[in-house]
């Protein structure tokens, strides 16, 4: 047996680890709550047989299996926007948070909440909102990064810029917080703190129907992603407009960024880590491979997130930006003194 071979049987091994993995943590996650419900009942509840009591048909439908599919989506789309900064730049440190993408969509929904909440009302208004500031958000620091991008050649001035244009909407955001009512500087508070279990089953269905799509459409930029591995002059003799190929990551990337952001909050370092960790786990930076086990390993963290916060069964759930950095910062630190070798491509 080569080489080759045994490293394929080793990658599919892990992939299969990490969907056992994921089926594992999304289990738990219907189990784990501040009302003990029988397995036996939650799979009456998912197969639609009869249970002892409609209070845990109401929980599983409308509050457990919405957070469950929202961790699983969110982890995966951010991981996926993720992948694609880090290779459209070069850079093993650009995510959505540290470019501003996400900072910016934070912004957009802030002015929605903060100030024209009192316009809107509730529910799906609101919503509707929310999802329309965070897209503007994002889509101007998107703008703003392809205007620097286009006279800049430098990734790490382009990471820096972006790290300047999430201060900038970092301070507009304390200014919205100052001049807020109370009420709307505490909703907006609770929100910036990241939440999978926010939305009931039909929102979290029009979330999984929006992002969905784009994880897929990435799925299509292998050949061009791997070019960019070999640099930009090698991608270009193949004919790829490297500009235009920019602008589309930029595009899907910061589009999953808005979307998770309106729904969840802004959620930190999945979308910097999980790549890390995906080719440190396959030993491999070819797209054909990693973005596909990129998405999964964002589904796995997603759920272990989301099963954390529900571990106390009383008090309410953990936030998720108190638990990502106790998984993020060790891999950061661990890209920052071993970068090169996370240089695979097989």
């Amino acid at each position: 047996m080569d080489s080759n071979t045994s490293r394929r049987r080793q990658q599919a091994a892990i992939i299969w680890i990490l969907a056992a993995v994921s089926l594992l943590l999304a289990t738990g996650c219907l189990i784990i709550g501040s009302v003990d419900i029988p397995a036996d009942q939650i799979w009456a509840v998912l197969t639609g047989g009869e249970i002892r009591r409609e209070t845990w048909r109401v929980i599983i439908i409308e509050t457990r299996l919405p957070m469950m599919i929202t961790a699983a989506v969110a982890g995966a789309a951010l991981s996926i926007a993720g992948l694609l900064l880090q290779t459209c730049f070069d850079n093993p440190l650009a995510g959505p948070s540290i470019l501003g993408i996400s900072t910016g969509a934070s912004l957009g929904v802030a002015v929605v909440m903060l100030a024209g909440g009192s316009f809107l009302g509730a529910g799906w208004s609101q919503y509707a909102g929310s999802i329309a500031g965070a897209l503007t958000g994002s889509a101007i620091v998107m703008l703003i990064l392809l205007a620097f991008a286009r006279v800049i050649s430098s990734s790490v001035m382009i990471l820096i810029i972006g790290v300047l244009v999430g201060y900038f909407a970092s301070s507009a955001i304390s200014l919205l917080n100052f001049f807020a009512t109370q009420e709307g500087v505490h909703s907006y508070v609770i929100w910036g703190l990241g939440n999978f279990s926010g939305s009931s089953l039909g929102r979290t269905s029009v979330f999984a129907l929006l992002t969905l799509p784009l994880i897929a459409l990435s799925m299509l930029f292998v050949k061009p992603l791997n070019a960019l591995l070999l640099g930009a002059r090698y991608a270009e003799s193949l004919g790829i407009d490297i500009a235009s190929l920019r602008r589309r990551l930029l595009i899907i990337s910061g589009t999953l960024t808005a979307f998770i952001t309106a729904f969840c909050g802004p959620i930190g370092f999945i979308g910097l880590i999980v790549p890390h960790i995906a080719r440190i786990a396959l030993r491999t930076s070819n797209h054909a491979i990693l973005l596909p086990a990129t998405a999964l390993t964002g589904t796995a963290i997603g759920l272990l997130c989301a099963f954390i916060s529900a571990i106390p069964k009383s008090g309410g759930l953990i936030p998720i930006n108190a638990i990502t950095p106790i998984i993020g910062v060790p891999v950061i630190i661990y890209v920052i003194l071993f970068r090169k070798r996370l240089h695979y491509f097989s």
